[in-house]
């Protein structure tokens, strides 16, 4: 089952957040999910398996610019993790489906997403759901002194 997250779960939001992004603590992105939650340009979807949350998604409106958009707003997906054990069942599809109907919704044309170029599982997701690759870049970056 999907349920478009509130408020309420943000704990739960941020306990999935971190197995996606294990760089940043749970009090961190419940934090970050906290202030972009109730906006309009922001959306959080849950999956239960078997009452459980087993997966999420973060979609968000983008109105800068997005490689290989021709429209803008543009639908976009930040972020989609499904727990090990509930892979292979259509989870994510069916979140980056919610996804996609929210940001029709908001009056999108297009859907955009990103993946570290290492990051072949999820490069593989993307491109099974229907994604096109628009550009691989590297980004480098030198403090000045």
């Amino acid at each position: 089952m999907i349920k478009k997250a509130d408020r309420r779960d943000l704990d739960c939001l941020a306990m999935l957040g971190v197995l996606l992004w294990p760089e940043h603590t749970k009090a961190e992105l419940e934090a970050e999910f906290a202030q972009c939650i109730d906006q309009d340009n922001a959306a959080f979807f849950l999956f239960f398996e078997n009452g459980e949350p087993v997966g999420f998604a973060q979609c968000q409106l983008r109105q800068d610019y997005v490689e290989g958009a021709s429209s803008s707003p543009v639908g976009y997906l930040e972020g989609i993790f499904v727990q090990p054990h509930a892979r292979g069942k259509g989870y994510a599809r069916a979140l980056l489906q919610a996804g996609e109907q929210w940001a029709k919704q908001q009056g999108c044309k297009e859907f955009a997403s990103d993946c570290e170029v290492c990051n072949t599982g999820s490069l593989q997701f993307h491109l099974k759901t229907g994604f096109k690759e628009a550009n691989r870049i590297i980004c480098l970056i030198k403090p000045l002194a």
